[in-house]
């Protein structure tokens, strides 16, 4: 992407960083430090880096303090305490999102008693169900189907093809991404010789302010609960969050988290990567499970887990060691034993 550009002096003002250099350069890019040419804007964040810094091409280059000095580099340097923070801001400032213009495309449907609020987007082929509340300067994207009594709050984005199932509650600012499928019915079945009976699910679905849903993910409604994500939570593309499950506040699951019902997280948890966790289970708050773990048992408040089942992150590394120092033993054993034959 490129950008109209901002000064590299224009740049320091707005991080609030120290400038050393041409402050007249335009930057109009942001790229990595080894392939930024003299348009581009990048950053340095610890000596490991320093030799790239020397021979870096960039228009600038947001530093932390130890880099100042480094020599060599063309361009300008921005010193500043926290170069990934500078860089999130000037990212906004060269790309700002665009907003598609308010009002409500002709093809869209609107069910009978719906309220829309200042500004909202409303865009081609859009579907909402009766009763269903928008607030201020909410924007649906293309095809997306809102069901009957649903409720969005102010700034918040759906994106094309999304789907909301009825009286799911969503607050200001939050993000559901492409594809996304929110307050479906949960996977719960009663089974007899008769086979699979599904079990209604009447609870509800409620995603707080400042919720991010990722592409394809998938927040079921609970059976007789609620599901609930919380304030400032993320989820990443291809995440299944099942019937019944709490999801604290601010927490993160990568892409394949798998999360079944009645299970709660706490706030600030990070599930990494193809996560799995198991029904009705408690994750405290702050625990840490690492990619491809598989979660059978409660963890507790700040513990890092990791494995198949998950255990503490250290003892799963130990046997992990363990398992890859098996084979030479075993060849050992092997070599032994047919001597021993052969004695």
């Amino acid at each position: 992407m490129t950008s109209p550009g901002l000064t590299a002096q224009a740049v320091a003002d707005l991080v609030g960083g120290r400038l050393l250099g041409d402050g007249t350069i335009v930057l109009r890019a942001v790229r990595p430090l080894d392939r930024a040419g003299p348009e581009a804007i990048s950053l340095a964040v610890s000596a490991r880096y320093a030799e790239d810094l020397r021979r870096c091409r960039a228009g600038a280059v947001l530093v932390s303090a130890d880099l100042a000095e480094v020599a060599g580099g063309s361009g300008a340097r921005i010193v500043v305490r926290d170069p990934y923070a500078a860089l999130m801001r000037v990212m906004g400032a060269l790309f700002p999102p665009s907003a598609p213009a308010p009002g409500v495309d002709a093809t869209a449907r609107l069910g009978p008693g719906c309220a829309l609020g200042a500004d909202v987007s409303i865009g081609p082929y859009v579907v909402l169900g009766a009763r269903v509340r928008l607030g201020d300067r909410c924007r649906l994207g293309d095809g997306a189907s809102i069901g009957d009594d649903v409720i969005l709050g102010d700034d918040t984005v759906v994106g094309p093809r999304a789907v909301i199932y009825p009286a799911a509650r969503v607050g200001r600012n939050v993000v559901i991404k492409a594809g996304a499928v929110i307050g479906g019915p949960g996977f719960g079945y009663r089974s007899d010789a008769a086979g699979h009976h599904r079990i209604p699910h009447v609870g509800g679905c409620i995603l707080e302010d400042d919720v991010e849903i990722g592409s394809n993910s998938c927040v079921d409604r609970g059976s007789v609960d609620d599901t609930v994500v919380g304030q400032g939570t993320k989820l990443d593309n291809l995440v299944h969050v099942g019937h019944n499950v709490h999801i604290g506040r601010r927490c993160l699951l990568m892409a394949g988290v798998g999360v079944a019902g009645s299970t709660r997280l706490g706030d600030d948890v990070i599930l990494a990567g193809h996560v799995g966790v198991t029904d009705h289970l408690v994750i405290g708050d702050r625990a840490r499970v690492a990619a491809k773990s598989a979660v059978f048992g409660d963890v507790a408040p700040g513990a890092s887990v990791g494995g198949h089942p998950a255990r503490a992150h250290r003892q799963f590394l130990r046997a992990q060691a363990a398992l890859y120092r098996l084979a030479p033993i075993v060849a050992d054993l092997e070599h032994l034993a047919e001597g021993s034959r052969r004695g």
